[in-house]
């Protein structure tokens, strides 16, 4: 284990003692509403766990709108919470490379967890073999082997969905009717959702795409795609110039027309390549959480893999 890697083990074994010992003192997001208490680890859980909840439940998100969740770890505060939930929802995968750690501390008995990427059938991990970045790529990849943005695949998105469905009703058997009519309202959503993406992507002439971090796998696989990356799964890799001169060729010769980057990570690199290639820049978003804007202005899910859709189309026309 290098340095960095055992302060950080140091530290979140400290936040978790802390959590066990204060309880109750820290500021709390879990409120005794009489409805069922969830934690969901980051925004696409969060978002699937209130559409299927409804008024039946209160969701926090653990992680902060404008947050950038790869190597995000939870506060005394979020473990607190934890202790007096009734459901944890989170993706798995090697998303939250915390979770189990923090699963193995909680004596909260009585907690139903919902690992809502179960039974899908996950992509490994792509490594870069450049030298210069193989420390980055080392530290990468210890969210584990495999590719873990599942929920981009809306065929994906909807098996999450379910397994939080089923989450739910064992939590609350008496509101199994409620929790799966609002499962069928929206799995129809992501049926029509997967319809539009092969009917939309299907005839374009283009199929490279060229992203900030390759957090489009499943996306791309499900849609006959090549996602070409320019940083790792983490999107807080830094490529080296070997890595940037295999880009900027593939876009050359692929005839790349835009680099997207994404909102919770700076564009810099991107832009860099956009430069040298005479590409445009555009977002595609991995949703792996909402800024307070696109909050405030009701973004989900849908919308926004609607609005991927649309720049998707632009780009490969």
């Amino acid at each position: 284990m290098n340095k960095t890697n055992l302060m950080k083990a140091v530290l979140f074994t400290a936040a978790v003692s802390a959590a066990l010992l204060s309880g109750c003192g820290q500021k709390e997001d879990i409120q005794d509403s009489g409805k069922l208490t969830v934690m969901a680890s980051f925004y696409p859980m969060y978002d699937f766990a209130v559409k299927i909840g409804g008024d039946k439940v209160a969701v926090a998100n653990m992680i902060p709108a404008g947050t950038e969740p790869h190597d995000w770890e939870p506060a005394t505060k979020d473990i607190a919470n934890l202790e007096k939930a009734d459901v944890f929802v989170y993706s798995g995968a090697g998303m939250e490379h915390w979770a189990e750690d923090v699963l193995k501390t909680l004596k909260n008995q009585n907690l139903t967890v919902a690992e809502a990427s179960s039974g899908i059938t996950l992509m490994k991990g792509h490594e870069h073999e450049e030298g210069e970045n193989q420390e980055a790529e080392s530290e990468e990849h210890e969210h584990g082997e495999f590719d873990p943005h599942v929920w981009l695949s809306p065929a994906n998105a909807k098996i999450e969905m379910e397994n939080i469905k089923d989450a739910f009703v064992k939590a609350d058997p008496e509101n199994e009717a409620y929790y799966q009519a609002n499962y069928e309202t929206y799995a129809g959503k992501f049926d029509e959702l997967d319809k539009k993406y092969k009917d939309t992507l299907s005839p374009l002439p283009n199929k490279s795409v060229v992203v900030a971090h390759e957090a489009f796998g499943y996306l791309c696989d499900a849609y006959g795609l090549t996602q070409m990356g320019i940083e790792g799964l983490s999107p807080d890799s830094e490529p080296d110039p070997a890595r940037m001169a295999e880009v900027i060729d593939f876009v050359k010769e692929n005839k790349v027309k835009t680099i997207f980057f994404e909102d919770l990570v700076s564009p810099k690199v991107a832009e860099t390549i956009a430069k040298e290639t005479g590409a445009k820049t555009e977002v595609l978003n991995p949703l792996e959480g909402l800024t307070d804007e696109q909050l405030k202005n009701g973004d989900d899910y849908f919308s926004v893999m609607e609005k991927n859709l649309t720049v998707l189309k632009e780009a490969l026309e």
